[in-house]
């Protein structure tokens, strides 16, 4: 049975690791925003990964995925029904109406920022497609609201899941929202499924992702095993998610990066 949590203390940041983490966010965003300029019809995966390592580092930033536990790239980048950890390639090309989920860590000065967007390749997709990519950022908002200082990590993804499935969409439960700030993956873990009123308290000072991963079909997700990092959906349906980093405050979330 589900049930409230002790958060540990050592969660919740320092007004100085807060305020390093922050930095790293404006980083992290503006990075997103020079990527989605680059998001069109015949670029390969190769490509966005490449832009994404030449503006971080010319930035004094640190591209967090790069190597970490073997990953080879800079970015995530997750086509279609590739739902996370998709590895960008040469071979990849973007055609019109591809979703692509971009998905970016940056370490600035020893702080972490974490942050993903969805596009839309030529602007156009798929009616199903579309609706897709809307009800996976409506359930990010749904969860921003569902989190309040002192509230519970459940209610995040009670919210979330709540909204998702009344969609008739999936939502993918073997991979979670995070703590983050001082290294890559922190606790807390933020399931996007969940009970209200369980899990471990949200505390001021935590910093935290919410980033839902919502399938058009089930839930269920396999791991490519020619690389053992790409997550694809386990119909091979399109998948959609997006993902902000946030400061847990005495009034509620502040972005950190989006």
């Amino acid at each position: 049975m589900a049930r409230k949590l002790i958060s540990d203390p050592a969660w919740v940041k320092t007004p100085e690791q807060i305020e390093g983490i922050r930095r790293a966010g404006v980083l992290n965003t503006a990075l997103l925003d020079h990527v989605s300029t680059f998001v069109r019809s015949g670029v390969t995966t190769a490509q966005i990964d490449e832009v994404v390592y030449d503006f971080t580092v010319s930035h004094g930033g640190i591209p967090a995925t790069l190597n970490y536990e073997g990953f080879p790239c800079s970015c995530c980048t997750s086509v279609n029904e590739v739902v996370c950890h998709g590895i960008p390639n040469e071979y990849e090309r973007l055609r019109t109406g591809d979703i692509i989920n971009i998905d970016v860590t940056t370490i600035l000065d020893g702080f972490y920022a974490d942050a993903s967007r969805m596009f839309v390749v030529g602007g156009k997709t798929s009616k199903a497609k579309q609706a897709l990519v809307d009800c996976a950022y409506e359930c990010l908002q749904i969860g921003m609201r569902a989190a309040q200082p002192y509230g519970w990590v459940g209610d995040i993804g009670y919210a979330i899941a709540r909204h998702a499935r009344g969609h008739g969409y999936g939502v993918v439960k073997d991979y979670t929202g995070h703590g983050v700030g001082l290294d890559i993956h922190e606790e807390p873990y933020i399931p996007h499924y969940g009970q209200k009123g369980t899990g471990y308290q949200l505390l001021p000072g935590m910093v935290f992702t919410i980033e839902p991963m919502i399938n058009m079909g089930d839930w269920r997700v396999f791991v490519d095993s020619d690389d053992d990092w790409t997550v694809i959906s386990w119909d091979e349906k399109p998948s959609a998610q997006w993902e902000h980093t946030f400061l847990m405050t005495e009034n509620g979330l502040e972005i950190l990066s989006y």
